[in-house]
């Protein structure tokens, strides 16, 4: 199903290891966009929990982290899913800007949605600096194969004229998520990590409140800071 992500190095992995964490954390910034029903939250659940559900749609945006430990470095992805819906189309360009990392999300059963990545496309490309953004054309659905509207070769002849990257995955079964997710790290140091001064340091900063019961929902509206 698509173009397979080669696997990571030794060393690059998704599970937190306080024993064996690098001494430098790097925060980075990814968004998702498009369509309303993409699959946008169920990927980022998967990215975070590497688990999946049925979710309702995403009001404004929702923001979750991730750690990825590759071989000398972490990455701290910090992930702001966005509504799909056209009626916040005009605030969505308030949590992009900045990103350093954007993935453009279609389903393959549904047409109107890889027409919708490609107006995405346009106006992320009105906000980014040109070099600034790693930006990954992703087919979401794999699973639904055998309702395909948009073939691997059509999603990859895309991504190739507008210089994008290019998977397909699925969130219901995870095919491809955790190896999206290495590879968009990767990416995003080879891009901009030896430019001075685009990604900063994650400093964790102490709870005090050892007590406090963290009630965090990653679907809800709300914004929540910290690891």
């Amino acid at each position: 199903m698509g173009e397979k992500l080669p696997r990571g190095p030794a060393g690059a992995q998704l599970q937190t290891d306080t024993l064996r964490r690098p001494v430098r954390t790097l925060r980075v910034k990814m968004v998702l966009l498009g369509s309303s029903g993409v699959g946008k939250s169920s990927l980022a659940l998967r990215f975070v929990k590497d688990d999946f559900r049925s979710t309702s749609p995403t009001v404004g945006c929702a923001y979750l982290t991730r750690l990825v430990h590759l071989s000398d470095v972490t990455v701290r992805f910090e992930i702001w899913d966005t509504a799909g819906q056209e009626k916040y189309h005009s605030v969505t360009p308030l949590y992009y800007r900045g990103a350093h990392a954007a993935l453009l999300v279609y389903d393959i059963s549904k047409r109107e949605t890889f027409i919708r990545a490609q107006v995405w496309l346009k106006e992320l490309e009105k906000q980014h600096i040109p070099g600034s953004t790693v930006i990954w054309l992703v087919g979401n659905k794999g699973d639904l194969a055998q309702d395909r509207q948009i073939s691997v070769q059509e999603g990859q002849s895309l991504a190739s004229d507008r210089g994008l990257l290019f998977t397909e995955t699925s969130a219901l079964s995870g095919d491809q998520v955790s190896q999206l997710l290495i590879a968009v790290a990767h990416r995003v140091l080879e891009c901009l990590g030896e430019q001075q001064g685009v990604l900063s340091e994650w400093q964790e900063t102490p709870n005090v409140d050892l007590h406090h019961k963290d009630t965090f929902n990653p679907f809800a509206s709300c914004c929540k800071i910290g690891p």
